[in-house]
Parts: structure tokens; sequence; C-alpha cells
């Protein structure tokens, strides 16, 4: 009985190391993917502050444009 019994305990213990060391690759792969997903999130950052610049860029251009046709306009109904 006392054997039966040992070899379960060792069954056991085999089941609890396999499932440690598949939870030591998983976990090593996660540390992969987080760097990886880390790195995406930064070139996003990065680009996202860059269109954000564009952006304000191109509405200082608009209203430059708009101020510019707003006094031709006012020019031309000033000659009528």
């Amino acid at each position: 009985m006392s054997l039966e019994i040992l070899e379960q305990l060792e069954a056991k213990v085999q089941m609890v190391v396999d499932t440690v060391s598949l939870l030591h690759v998983e976990i090593a792969e996660l540390k992969v993917k987080n760097e990886i997903l880390g790195q995406e999130s930064d070139t996003v950052r990065k680009s996202c502050d860059v269109l954000e610049q564009e952006n304000a860029h191109l509405r200082t251009n608009q209203n430059a444009w708009q101020q510019r046709i707003c006094s031709l306009l006012s020019k031309i109904e000033e000659i009528e």
C-alpha cells in the first residue's frame, strides 16, 4: 500500500514539475511578445506625434489661406 501511495505522489510531483516547466516556457514567450508590443506601441506613439504636428501645421496653413482669401474678398468688395 505504501509503495502505491509513493508512486501516486511521484506521478503528481512529476506532473507539477512538467506544469512548472511549461509555465516557464510560456512566461518566456510572453516576455518576448510584451517586448514586441512595447516596441510597436512606441512606434505608434511616435507616428501619432508626427501626425499631430503635421495636422497643426496644416491647420495653420489653412487659417493663413482663409485670412488671405477674406482679405482679397474684402478688397474686391471695396472696388465694387
